[in-house]
């Protein structure tokens, strides 16, 4: 996704496990290898998690 993506929009290298298909491989972007969880971000569900993310996108 080269020109970013919207919070609640799902990234195209999410696996059906939600995992990252190219979490090790140089293409990961840098925005997504400096990502660090916290509680204020990721909540305590994935729900929670996109309320918070899409707040903290329409604040920047």
């Amino acid at each position: 996704m080269p020109a970013g993506k919207p919070a609640g929009i799902r990234c195209i290298h999410l696996t059906e496990t939600n995992l990252c298909a190219i979490f090790d491989h140089p293409d990961r972007p840098k925005v997504c290898a400096d990502f660090k969880a916290d509680d204020y971000v990721c909540g305590n569900s994935r729900d929670e998690a996109l309320i918070l993310i899409t707040e903290l996108e329409q604040l920047t």
